[in-house]
């Protein structure tokens, strides 16, 4: 019997380590059929929230303070951020993805959840041939998880150095979560610079907050072995990398052992997916198609301001963050730290 996988080959992209697994019931082999074009476009719009959501999570988190830290003052910290999916992005009409051999069955919705959309079968779609007519070829669109969060963690340490300057350092080395999951990891830097005491010297003391500039850039990277009705085809996988830059201007005030603070910011996010290998599929009684790196996805995701609220709690060695963005999505955060110094 060949071992078959279901649509849950991509939807492991949006788990990014969580201990859930995707129950969708679609072959990837469904998609293909028509061709990789549509086999991009479905996969493209059924994860489009995934690319949004994670985008914002890898520019996200960085900091809660406009305070650089004193030289080799260093803390540790581990966050959690959930990007809330809009009604209007959990679901998907292929209508109007410009399809050319997928059409929707007569009679059936053309409407199908994205990832993140509800946990039910999107509407009944028909394979049709280059010259119009229908194959009788039918498969559903593929559920969606049932929740509307995309989550993403932050994992990084921060050191303080002369000049007011402090770096981070967001790291994961590569974390295999089994044959049916794939890998992932994860590698980040920022800078943040105090900016009013290069202006004013010892005269900033002579204003009430503390304002300071901020850029980072993160890049997760997943990758997932397939096996995809090919016995014969060994080089069957799925590569994505997901990259995050952001710009931030953060001001902020402490009091005693509470610090608020805002910021102001440019964020951009884009992802490079690929399903790579050799891959055949039946076409017909007697006939089969065979596609080489069928899907390839690089897009921009995200391109914009956004804006933060939050605030850090600190208890000698121990602090505690939370944060509000809105953006694109919004977004929330929220994380422990260990550290030494200011």
């Amino acid at each position: 019997m060949k071992k078959r996988y279901s649509l849950k080959a991509l939807i492991a992209l949006s788990l990014l380590g969580l201990t859930q697994t995707a129950s969708a019931q679609q072959d990837v082999g469904s998609l293909f059929v028509s061709g990789p074009g549509d086999a991009t476009k479905l996969i493209n719009a059924y994860l489009d929230p995934l690319y949004k959501g994670l985008g914002q999570g890898l520019t996200d988190g960085w900091t809660n303070t406009a305070k650089s830290k004193g030289f080799l003052k260093f803390d540790v910290r581990f966050s959690v951020s959930g990007a809330a999916v809009p009604t209007s992005a959990r679901s998907y009409d292929v209508n109007a993805l410009g399809l050319t051999n997928i059409k929707p069955a007569i009679g059936a919705s053309s409407i199908g959840p994205t990832a993140f959309g509800d946990d039910q079968d999107g509407g009944r779609m028909e394979v049709v041939a280059d010259n119009g007519f229908r194959t009788g070829r039918f498969f559903n669109l593929p559920k969606g998880l049932g929740f509307h969060t995309v989550p993403a963690a932050q994992i990084q340490a921060t050191l303080g150095l002369p000049k007011n300057i402090d770096v981070t350092l967001r790291a994961m080395p590569k974390i295999k979560f089994g044959s049916d999951l794939g890998s992932l990891s994860m590698i980040g830097v920022g800078a943040k610079i105090e900016v009013l005491p290069l202006i004013m010297g010892k005269a900033d003391k002579l204003v009430p907050v503390d304002v300071a500039l901020f850029a980072g850039f993160t890049q997760y990277k997943y990758s997932l072995d397939l096996n995809i009705d090919n016995v014969a085809n060994s080089d069957q996988r799925i590569d994505a990398k997901f990259n995050g830059v952001n710009i931030d201007a953060i001001v902020s005030k402490k009091i005693v052992f509470f610090t608020p603070f805002a910021s102001i910011g440019y964020q951009t996010s884009n992802t490079n997916l690929k399903a790579l290998g050799t891959y055949r599929f039946a076409t017909g009684p007697a006939t089969s198609a065979t596609y080489v790196d069928p899907v390839s996805v690089k897009q921009t995701d995200i391109d914009g301001i956004k804006g933060s609220i939050g605030f850090q709690l600190k208890f000698g060695f121990f602090k505690f963050y939370t944060s509000y963005t809105q953006s694109k999505y919004s977004m929330f955060n929220g994380g422990i730290g260990l550290g030494i110094g200011n």
